[in-house]
């Protein structure tokens, strides 16, 4: 998998991406990432990206033309972008050959682990970082064909959820992990919270391992964990269980 990311502030990444798991995931050669800095492909010798809206108001715009040119220096031109608008909804139809595209905006779709999973199954992610006030919705109509936010609340910039997306998706890539079944028993993905987990000592602070974990019973411990998934949802995520 390639993982393309448009940003402003390519220097945020370097750790984030070099490390840990996506680390490895790059020395066992199944994902690679590629960082595009914006700035050079903006105007004049500032090198502008940016402009004031149309029709007033505060803050700044991404530039349309200069997101395409952008996009269009790392899409192979055998490669189609800009896919028509599906004719029965505002939703591009996603094609796991192709590139896809994603946009970070407050004002996208709540990203979930689902979303993570389907996109695990793409060649090749092209994320684009949100910044300012937004960015010309022209750009949006004719390249994006997914605009992901990972909560409901307002960051300075589409970097640090560039970042969940791409750890998100890397961890989920056959081989990166070395037992692939852990993904399988995580929060969300059968829609519950994962269980409490223990570790020695056996006792901390006066607190000890709950019997049913060093009993040897495994149906029984399958039995609790589930239980306690189902009682840890309820508690502080019930609108999953709706």
């Amino acid at each position: 998998m390639l993982i393309s990311i448009i940003t402003l502030f390519p220097e945020m990444f370097e750790a984030v991406l070099n490390n840990s798991i996506l680390g490895r995931a790059q020395k066992k050669n199944l994902v690679n990432f590629e960082l595009i800095n914006l700035r050079q492909f903006g105007e004049g010798i500032h090198q502008i990206v940016d402009d004031k809206p149309y029709g007033g108001g505060v803050g700044m715009v991404l530039k349309a033309d200069i997101l395409a040119k952008a996009l269009k220096s790392i899409v192979n031109r055998n490669l189609e972008i800009g896919r028509p608008l599906n004719s029965k909804s505002d939703n591009k139809q996603l094609i796991t050959g192709k590139p896809i595209v994603i946009l970070t905006s407050a004002s996208g779709q709540k990203y979930t682990q689902p979303k993570a999973r389907e996109l695990s199954n793409f060649d090749h992610l092209i994320i684009i970082c949100g910044h300012y006030e937004g960015i010309d919705q022209r750009f949006i109509n004719k390249y994006v064909d997914l605009e992901l936010s990972i909560g409901d609340y307002v960051l300075t910039g589409g970097e640090i959820p560039a970042m969940v997306i791409a750890d998100s998706v890397t961890r989920l890539v056959r081989g990166v992990l070395e037992k692939e079944e852990a993904t399988l028993k995580e929060s969300f993905e059968e829609g519950l919270l994962e269980h409490p987990h223990y570790t020695r000592p056996e006792e901390f602070e006066g607190e000890k391992v709950p019997e049913v974990l060093i009993s040897g019973h495994h149906q029984k411990v399958e039995q609790w964990r589930k239980e306690q998934s189902v009682k840890k949802t309820r508690s502080i995520r019930p609108d999953l269980l709706r």
